[in-house]
Formats: structure tokens, C-alpha cells, sequence
């Protein structure tokens, strides 16, 4: 397994709360997944790395660095841990994609952009820094924050947070100016078992070429910190069976 999402056209994206979660993780979803690690969680850069190299060795490679939650105060330490270990996957806000490129030194990683939804299909807000999300929000089209994406050298658009389908109307723009523009999709935030399939049939008919949804805390056991292994399995029957009938 491993590695698999750059050929894959749908890999998901779970968390794990322990290696022993991430091996199972991986063996359910049959290589179709990247293991989430969130820098949030993290003191240091040093102890990120530490924890990335372990999951890594497990998963064969697909880990997934993240923020935390879209947290734009951690863009600094995933592009600070990217310099120094880069992951196959790496979650960013729109205004530090050019900082991290530079800080991996090559091209190999993915870097998604976070954009979120502006209220009118078609636009997206690309000020999701730390000091812009602050600021009046910059509203563009979403084919217009796509080429300034693929300018600093992002792969892809995480279009967060979703809220489920109540954005559902943007994401089909989103996923439309995806597939014109050959670029990956990453929907995030408030997805789960009952939305998946309908969220994952828009962007697989819009014909998105690669799709990455991200399933975090609705599939936790709130008890253990784990990742359902069950429900990835139920995830992983869901993606055969609208990849399939989307083919």
C-alpha cells in the first residue's frame, strides 16, 4: 500500500489517535487513505517529526500534515516540520502555499490551499492567514484562486469548512472549476457516513480528476480518540460503489 492517493482517484483522509490505529486505518480502507497528523498537536517541530516518521514506517508513506481544525496560527510549524521532513501530503492556508513550496525545495509533495465558502457559488475567500481571516474577507472566483494556487505551487483546492451540505451549492462550482482546471478537490468539514456518498458523487460527476475528503471527528470514538475502523471500512465501500458507478 502507500502512497497509493497520488494514483488513486479517491483517497480520504481520516485522523489516528495511535500507530496500532493507523495500520488499521490503512488495511481497511485497502491503501485508499491518508493518515492525518495534526501540527496543533504538537509542541515542536521536533516532536512532530519524531511522530511523522513512526506513523510513516506504518502507513508506507500516506500521512497526511494538517493544521488542526484549518487553524491558520499553525501554518509556520508545518512548513518549519515540511523543511525538514516532507510529508506526500500537506494541508496549508491559501496565503503560506508559496512559503511552503519553497521550504520542501521540490516538487513531489501535494500542498492543498484552504479556501472557504464565501456565501455566493463561484467565489470562494482565499483570506485564510492568521492576519487576513482577520481582515475584510477577500472574495474571488474560484477559477481566478485556483491559477493563483497553482502560481505558488499548491496541487490542490480544501474547500473548508463545508458545514456538511449546506454549502453544497459552492462546492458543485468549486468542483466544476476543479475539473477545468485539472486540479485536485478536498472537501472538509462537518463531512460524515450520511453526506459522504452525495458529497463525493458531485465532484466525481463534475469529473474532478483526483479527490481527497476529509472524515475527521465524525467518525471518532469519543471514548478511545480512535478512528472508527468500522466506519472506514463503510467509507471505503462508499467509494467503490460511487467511483464505480460515476466510472
Amino acid at each position: 500500500m502507500g502512497l497509493n492517493f497520488y494514483k488513486h482517484r479517491v483517497c480520504f483522509n481520516v485522523l489516528a489517535n495511535r500507530v496500532q490505529n493507523a495500520r488499521e486505518i490503512d488495511e481497511a480502507a485497502e491503501g485508499h487513505v491518508l493518515v492525518g497528523l495534526l501540527a496543533k498537536n504538537y509542541k515542536t517541530v521536533e516532536e512532530a517529526i519524531q511522530d511523522l516518521k513512526r506513523y510513516d514506517e506504518v502507513v508506507h508513506g500516506s500521512v497526511s500534515l494538517g493544521l488542526g481544525n484549518g487553524d491558520p496560527l499553525q501554518w509556520r510549524k508545518v512548513a518549519d516540520i515540511c523543511r525538514f521532513y516532507p510529508p506526500p501530503h500537506v494541508n496549508q492556508v491559501f496565503t503560506a502555499v508559496g512559503y511552503t513550496r519553497a521550504a520542501l525545495n521540490h516538487e513531489a509533495p501535494l500542498i492543498n490551499s484552504l479556501v472557504s465558502p464565501s456565501g455566493q457559488p463561484g467565489f470562494v475567500r482565499i483570506s485564510t492567514g492568521p492576519l487576513s481571516e482577520e481582515s475584510p474577507p477577500a472574495l474571488v472566483p474560484i477559477d481566478t484562486a485556483i491559477a493563483m494556487v497553482k502560481d505558488m505551487g499548491g496541487n490542490s483546492i480544501k474547500f473548508f469548512p463545508m458545514k456538511g451540505l449546506t454549502t453544497v451549492e459552492e462546492f458543485k462550482a468549486v468542483a466544476e472549476a476543479c475539473r477545468e482546471a485539472n486540479f485536485c478537490v478536498e472537501p472538509t468539514g462537518g463531512l460524515n457516513l450520511a453526506n459522504y456518498g452525495e458529497i463525493l458523487q458531485i465532484a466525481l460527476q463534475a469529473g474532478v480528476p483526483q479527490i481527497i475528503p476529509h472524515i475527521y471527528s465524525s467518525i471518532v470514538d469519543p471514548h478511545t480518540g480512535d478512528t472508527d475502523v468500522e466506519q472506514v471500512k463503510q467509507l471505503w465501500r462508499l467509494t467503490k460503489k460511487w467511483v464505480g458507478a460515476c466510472a
